[in-house]
């Protein structure tokens, strides 16, 4: 059966009907126990849905998309749960914040009004900056992709060694994983090397080869496919990360973009087999993770039954608590001593593996001040909304977003017109960037390590173009 554009709007309607049903009831039963102004919450709510909505209808770039799921989940379904169902009490330390409805509301106001700077650049940019074309005829990147054709065997084969070396050698090593220190110092900056394929330049392979595959067969590619899933978990597993679903989730929502711009046939048992791979894939992933995390973090001196226990406890508030939002602007807004300084203070924070943030040291009581910071390395962080009302100005923090909002479109059209016109890789980078986004706020002034990583991988596509036709010409 080939699943066409067409059918793939059907169960868009049948998503958007459900998701606007969940939001009214949830809604709803929140509105009911919220403290504060019931209008404050409703404006709140449709400010924080219209960023949803408007990053999957016509005209929204993945950028859109990305930071409205991104904040929906951290922001809006995070409180309204927690409302509806705990008392407002949150999972995650809220600094000052005494659960008034003054307090409710000045943190909602907050939100609000960063969201709104993102729907405003949103806007304008629709309009008189750049979108992408319904369709995308030509191949670019002719000569890699002529490349990658005629070794298409060797290429696959060689990419699953490697990501099978480097999620290998970084779990043996502990060269970069979340929440650990560092052990091993490898020569020549490739820790650096580790650290950028790892986060996002096997997955940006990944794109590569996606793209390259629709275009040798005019449809989708279940091996390469679950090849780029596979890599997403070994990766994530050795990062000790639980966040299998950013890279994957990036690369699946880019290849459904794909079936309309490049005219790619599809058939539903691709769908029904990638969504299977990727649900046994990333439960296993987040299983596994918290399980070596509980046994390392014990230093081994955990039983296997209380691993487990330790693993379930940990799994659980992990698909609506650890997005990050709410909690950081609940801190900041309540914060009695924001100024132009703090946030100057805040800003020229630096890297140290041996403490925590300065959001931890500062804003809130952190859970990790007692840990071994001799061996671990745990931050909370704010968030970008948190951190840009340092000032207390919501003036500042509506410009502040506003300006991200259009920088971060810069970078999706860079990546568009430098990676190939690839929308899969333009997925990815993008999801890479709200992420970067919605998790801001530990040493910001380092963030062009982030950036400056996006565009050398985007050059280093473009330069082995240019190399592979300079050979092929010869």
């Amino acid at each position: 059966m080939i699943f066409s554009v067409n059918e793939l709007k059907k169960y868009n309607k049948v998503v958007f009907i459900s998701l606007v049903t969940l939001v009214l009831i949830l809604s709803g039963m929140a509105i009911s126990k919220y403290t504060g102004n019931p209008s404050i919450y409703i404006l709140f709510t449709l400010v924080s849905n219209a960023l949803l909505f408007m990053g999957f209808n016509k005209n929204a770039i993945f950028f859109d998309a990305f930071i409205g799921a991104f904040f929906w989940l951290g922001f809006w379904l995070k409180l309204t749960l927690r409302v509806a169902f705990s008392g407002g009490i949150f999972h995650e330390p809220v600094g000052n914040f005494d659960g008034s409805g003054a307090a409710f509301d000045q943190a909602l106001i907050v939100t609000t009004c960063g969201i709104l700077g993102l729907l405003l650049i949103s806007l304008i940019r629709r309009n008189w900056f750049f979108s992408y074309p319904d369709q995308i005829e030509k191949l670019h990147h002719h000569s890699l992709f002529t490349f990658y054709k005629n070794n298409r065997k060797i290429i696959l084969s060689a990419f699953v060694l490697l990501f099978t070396f480097i999620a290998i050698s970084n779990a043996m090593l502990v060269i970069y994983q979340r929440g650990s220190i560092t052990q091993t110092t490898l020569p020549f900056g490739l820790n650096g090397v580790y650290k950028w394929l790892l986060l996002f330049g096997l997955a940006s392979f990944s794109a590569l080869v996606l793209r390259f595959e629709f275009e040798i067969k005019k449809k989708t590619s279940l091996l390469v496919m679950f090849l780029s899933l596979l890599e997403s978990f070994t990766t994530n597993v050795s990062l000790l990360s639980r966040g299998m679903i950013l890279n994957s989730g990036a690369l699946i929502y880019g290849v459904l973009i794909s079936l309309k711009r490049y005219q790619i046939k599809a058939k539903l048992s691709f769908f029904v087999f990638t969504f299977l791979i990727f649900s046994v894939l990333f439960a296993s992933s987040v299983l596994l993770v918290n399980y070596l995390r509980t046994s390392i973090y014990l230093d081994g001196n955990s039983t296997t039954s209380q691993s487990l226990t330790n693993t379930h406890a940990m799994t659980a508030p992990l698909f609506v608590d650890r997005w990050v939002g709410m909690e950081g602007v609940m801190a900041v807004s309540s914060y009695p001593h924001l100024s132009w300084d703090l946030f100057k203070t805040a800003l020229k924070e630096k890297y140290n593996e041996n403490d925590t943030s300065f959001y931890d040291n500062n804003i809130i009581d952190s859970a990790y001040e007692n840990t071994d910071k001799t061996k671990h390395h745990f931050i909370s962080l704010p968030g970008i909304v948190a951190f840009f009302y340092y000032p207390g100005s919501l003036l500042f923090l509506f410009f502040s977003m506003f300006a991200l909002g259009g920088l971060a479109a810069v970078i999706e059209f860079c990546t568009y017109k430098l990676g190939g016109m690839n929308v899969i890789l333009c997925a990815l980078f993008a999801q890479v960037v709200a992420f970067r986004f919605a998790s801001f706020g530990y040493v910001p002034a380092q963030s062009y390590l982030l950036l400056g990583s996006l565009f050398l991988n985007l050059l280093i596509i473009y330069f082995a173009e240019r190399i592979t036709r300079f050979l092929q010409n010869r």
